[in-house]
């Protein structure tokens, strides 16, 4: 039988637009008790967009409890209830986006929407507020911060009993506390899912910065690219933290992780998810000889990345569904541990993106080096901290 919460969510705005933040909670709704709670300080917004950003907290955070659960969702937003009914129809563009990361967050199928009048929605709106507050002293919320559950009624949140006892236990040490990660996190989530992300070593293309992606010749390392693979496997062993070695499918990646792998004594698994974008007709292309031969494509491709290159290739939005299909799998499996993921350019630049929360066109604005270094730790509620970018010192 399936699980059930309730997500309570708010957000709101001190001047509309002006200084926002949103709140959530997912309660049990046999006993009440707070399983989670989240909130953030997300600078200058409207009240809708606040609303909506605590539903997508709120929902994330009770994936993370079971993702097979039945959700209720109780808000005291009219606008946001009704849309995400289906009821209203969504004409505004801020909101569009927002609505479908909600529906992204958890399975529509297992959600339902309830209006509340906000005096019923008390420990959200407490959270809310919270976060503002933190972002009015220049911080953000922590988790230690939250009185929500105390000022919303008897029920006692586990995260406030925790951060209570920690609270206690660093006034008795004198310890300095730190926050684990994230903003909505709750006080002790566990050892992270880390992502210990590997571009492949050089091919004969990569020098010449040709369009490369698996729709092309599927090019083995060069000579250059096998001594970068033994340089970052030695320095992966010298760390002796990666557990278990994931890989892109393309000759390419495996020779990199296996030269990894080789060192750590441990074997690949291939999944096709981290695999790279299909440039279409442009494989094998420089950008100069694209620019001359596919000028309008190009400029459709660089200015929306639901574009595809010429000739049937893939959209970096597409890629993007596929790489954050592939890393809720891997999160799943690697729960607590580390793991090595020898992949490519854009499926390395969109985990970044996404785990940043940045705009499709950030892509565009990362470098990523043959054989770096890169790192993000995911965590039990669904936030996500880069740790590295584009680390080379291994190959000096």
């Amino acid at each position: 039988m399936a699980r059930r919460f309730i997500v309570e969510a708010d957000g709101g705005s001190r001047g509309n637009p002006g200084p926002a933040g949103y709140g959530a909670v997912v309660l049990d709704p046999a006993t009440g008790e707070a399983l989670a709670e989240a909130a953030e300080f997300i600078g200058t917004a409207t009240n809708n967009v606040a609303e909506y950003k605590g539903l997508v907290a709120g929902l994330r955070a009770a994936h993370a409890l079971d993702p097979q659960a039945l959700i209720q969702v109780r808000m005291d937003s009219k606008l946001v209830v009704e849309q995400m009914s289906g009821r209203w129809k969504i004409k505004h563009p801020d909101m569009k986006p927002l609505a479908a990361e909600a529906q992204r967050a958890f399975p529509p199928d297992r959600v339902s929407y309830e209006w509340i009048p906000r005096e019923k929605n008390k420990h959200a709106d407490r959270l809310a507020n919270e976060a503002m507050d933190a972002g009015k002293s220049g911080r953000q919320w922590e988790p230690r911060d939250s009185r929500a559950a105390l000022d919303a009624g008897p029920a006692r949140s586990s995260a406030a009993r925790a951060a209570d006892a920690a609270a206690q236990a660093e006034e008795t040490s004198g310890a300095q506390a730190t926050a684990t990660v994230g903003w909505g996190a709750s006080a002790d989530l566990g050892a992270p899912a880390t992502f210990v992300l590997l571009r492949h070593g050089e091919t004969a293309l990569t020098p010449e910065k040709r369009f490369s992606g698996s729709g092309g010749t599927d090019p083995e390392l060069s000579a250059a690219g096998r001594r970068q693979a033994e340089a970052a496997a030695a320095a992966l062993a010298a760390r002796g933290t990666v557990q278990a070695v994931v890989s892109s499918p393309l000759l390419r990646c495996r020779e990199t992780a296996e030269a990894v792998a080789d060192r750590l004594g441990l074997e690949v698994r291939i999944d096709a998810g981290l695999r790279e974008t299909d440039f279409g007709a442009w494989e094998g292309l420089t950008f100069a000889e694209v620019r001359e031969r596919y000028p309008d494509d190009l400029n459709a491709w660089l200015g929306s990345s639901k574009v595809a290159p010429t000739g049937g290739g893939e959209s970096f939005a597409t890629v993007a569904r596929r790489v954050a299909v592939a890393r809720d799998k891997l999160i799943a499996r690697y729960a607590g541990r580390t793991v090595l993921a020898v992949t490519h350019v854009t499926p390395i630049k969109t985990l970044v993106r996404l785990a940043l929360g940045a705009p499709p066109e950030s892509l565009f604005r990362m470098e990523l080096s043959a054989a770096s270094v890169s790192a993000v730790a995911y965590y039990a509620d669904g936030n996500a901290s880069l740790r590295l970018l584009n680390d080379t010192s291994h190959l000096r």
